[in-house]
């Protein structure tokens, strides 16, 4: 049996070491596994756990239900899996904001070392620098130039603080040397919705979550 919470991160395979633990004890998993997922539906991490959960639920044979906490940057999540039963049926799946959230928020109801049991790296995605289709940048120094001729109006929308779409936006500010706000949002998912129709200016999504809405051309994207 698990005697200990599990987290996943986001990047590889997360069967080899859920099938150890089932070899050490046989009749695990006797009752459905869930895995928490800290975003809305329809976002990266969403995609991951449920393709990963079908994959595990052929393995073991037993159901794996996938449960959307989204909020907080992850907080709530990880603040439920955290205070769950400590029997290895319940599967965090977690992105950089289990590291970074010590430092954006003063407390934590949870410890992100202590509480959690690592698993396995699942995947690596690239991002994508995606605007609507109604922005009139076409290009990344394009974007470069709207921004520095909007300074304090230009949005770039996220999944939340500390995700990579966040750490990512901050890290093209610098780069660029250029000034956007961010808009936090409480998954991948309702922050393309805001930026097909151009309520927000620009998204740095992970690729999973955002290569579908390119391909149909309801936005533009930059690599």
């Amino acid at each position: 049996m698990l005697n200990r919470r599990h987290f996943v991160g986001l990047a590889a395979i997360a069967a080899p070491s859920l099938l150890l633990a089932r070899a050490q004890a046989a009749d695990w998993p006797a009752k459905p596994v869930k895995i928490v997922v800290p975003f809305t539906p329809g976002g990266s991490t969403d995609i991951t756990a449920r393709l990963v959960g079908n994959r595990l639920q052929e393995v073991w044979g037993q159901s794996v239900v996938v449960e959307n906490k989204p909020g907080a940057g992850g907080n709530i999540a990880a603040d439920m899996v955290a205070h769950s039963d400590a029997d290895g049926y319940t599967i965090f799946i977690v992105g950089p904001g289990m590291a970074t959230n010590p430092f954006l928020y003063p407390s934590l109801s949870y410890d992100p070392v202590k509480d959690f049991e690592p698993v396995t790296l699942l995947i690596t995605q690239p991002n994508l620098m995606c605007v609507p289709n109604s922005s009139p940048a076409r290009s990344v120094q394009e974007f470069i130039a709207f921004c520095n001729n909007n300074r304090g109006k230009v949005t770039y929308a996220s999944s939340g603080n500390g995700t990579t779409l966040h750490l990512s936006g901050e890290l093209f500010k610098r780069l660029a040397k250029v000034e956007m706000i961010h808009i936090p949002y409480r998954g991948g998912a309702p922050a393309i919705n805001d930026l097909i129709p151009g309520r927000v200016d620009v998204i740095f999504d992970n690729m999973p979550s955002i290569l579908s809405h390119v391909q149909a051309g309801h936005c533009a994207r930059w690599r």
